[in-house]
């Protein structure tokens, strides 16, 4: 199979919707009034044996938005440090933030030939909901997301290895996790797209998505 009818699964795949994972490590659990801190996403792609795979990653330090709360439990939990001079000289605007993920993954969905991302997170509800308050607040027209619909691996894999928590999800995979490195949007986004590419790619060995009988229909075009 050539890399062109890859792009071919890959956009029938998810009825023309690319996924990217998402994670964000926030201020607290409100989107509209609680800081987002750390936004970081993997975007996907497929082989000449239709299997998914994590392609690339773009994690960046966000600024929090004029007034925007910062519970100190939050701060604890996620060990993110806004004092810290690294993360001052590094970290961007909402806007900017945005930006730099958005670029990619349009990139991706035209490289796809898909109309549309469609995030993936591990509780995407939560994601989802942080990435469209910033998108709202910064005003931003053309958000490659779909504004509601997600794929959520906390649910898949409860189904798939009885497991919700990212970490045990993992391992259960046969993914390695490290606790000490949890937390972290990058390194939480890569777990998560591993997880969500071993869920699909077992469901196809198993035979739940007809490779074979799409790659005779696209020779046969």
């Amino acid at each position: 199979m050539t890399e062109a009818n890859a792009h071919v699964l890959m956009a029938q795949r998810f009825r023309s919707f690319l996924p990217v994972v998402v994670d964000m490590e926030t201020g607290g659990f409100n989107a509209e009034r609680d800081a987002i801190l750390e936004i970081a996403a993997v975007t996907l792609t497929m082989d000449a044996q239709g299997n998914l795979l994590p392609d690339a990653t773009f994690a960046f330090h966000v600024e929090p938005f004029e007034g925007a709360n910062i519970d100190q439990a939050a701060l604890d939990f996620t060990g993110i440090d806004l004092d810290n001079p690294l993360r001052k000289r590094m970290a961007l605007n909402e806007a900017q933030a945005l930006g730099e993920i958005f670029r990619p993954v349009r990139k991706a969905i035209k490289a796809n030939q898909c109309t549309r991302a469609i995030l993936v997170g591990h509780n995407a509800s939560f994601d989802h909901g942080f990435l469209n308050a910033a998108v709202n607040r910064c005003g931003i027209k053309r958000n490659p997301f779909h504004p509601f619909s997600s794929f959520d691996t906390a649910t898949l894999s409860g189904l798939v290895y009885g497991q919700t928590v990212l970490a045990r999800a993992c391992r259960a995979a046969g993914i390695e996790f490290d606790n000490s490195a949890a937390h972290s949007a990058r390194y939480d986004t890569e777990r998560t797209a591993e997880l969500f590419c071993a869920i699909v790619n077992r469901f196809k060995d198993m035979g739940g998505w007809e490779l074979a009988q799409r790659e005779q229909s696209m020779e046969s075009e």
